[in-house]
């Protein structure tokens, strides 16, 4: 809400420091940065590799899992045996050895899974952030291009929310609108491709 009485302010200030004349001449576009976003060919690319990297992180996951299981397993059936009433006390006394050597392992490899999953969930968050960084500066370079050659004084994103989670630009007409532009000049390079 904040956010949207600032930009109102701004405009509202804009359009009393211009005289008539010079208002004329203002030239207003506006752009939907998330629609760019998602159109970039370049942000469907990015995705694959972050979902490949995830897929291939969940595999890994799941063959320490299954491997931490089957020792759980392990540790379960020595526990039956340790218990077992037929068995002499040395052979109780090893079996409990063994169970409790087990049980220390499984600490262990639990503490390795639970440490790979924070690690490699960190390290997708950080790819995923520089993949996204990279694309948003590619993209903001364009829209400065297009906004230089069009020479436009002001321009909005149009799916900017305020806090409330309305569009700040509540409506502009279709023809403020270059955002087809951008998506057409940032995919040139894949059609050339």
């Amino acid at each position: 809400m904040k956010l949207t009485r600032i930009v109102a302010t701004l405009v509202l200030s804009l359009g009393t420091l211009l005289t008539t004349s010079q208002a004329a001449d203002l030239k207003v576009g506006t752009i939907d940065m998330k629609a760019v976003f998602d159109g970039y060919y370049k942000t469907k690319d990015a995705e694959g590799k972050i979902n490949e990297a995830r897929t291939q992180a969940k595999k890994e996951l799941d063959d320490r899992l299954e491997t931490f299981n089957k020792a759980q397993e392990q540790a379960r059936k020595l526990n039956e045996e340790a218990g077992k009433p037929e068995l002499s006390e040395k052979a109780k006394a090893e079996k409990s050895k063994a169970l409790n050597e087990k049980i220390q392992e499984l600490g262990v490899m639990q503490r390795e899974v639970q440490e790979f999953q924070q690690t490699r969930e960190r390290q997708l968050s950080e790819q995923s952030v520089r993949s996204r960084n990279s694309l948003v500066e590619e993209i903001n370079k364009v829209v400065t291009d297009v906004v230089k050659a069009q020479s436009y004084d002001l321009v909005f994103d149009k799916s900017g929310q305020s806090l409330n989670a309305v569009n700040v630009l509540v409506h502009s007409k279709e023809a403020f609108d270059f955002t087809a532009d951008v998506i057409s000049k940032l995919n040139a390079e894949a059609k050339k491709k």
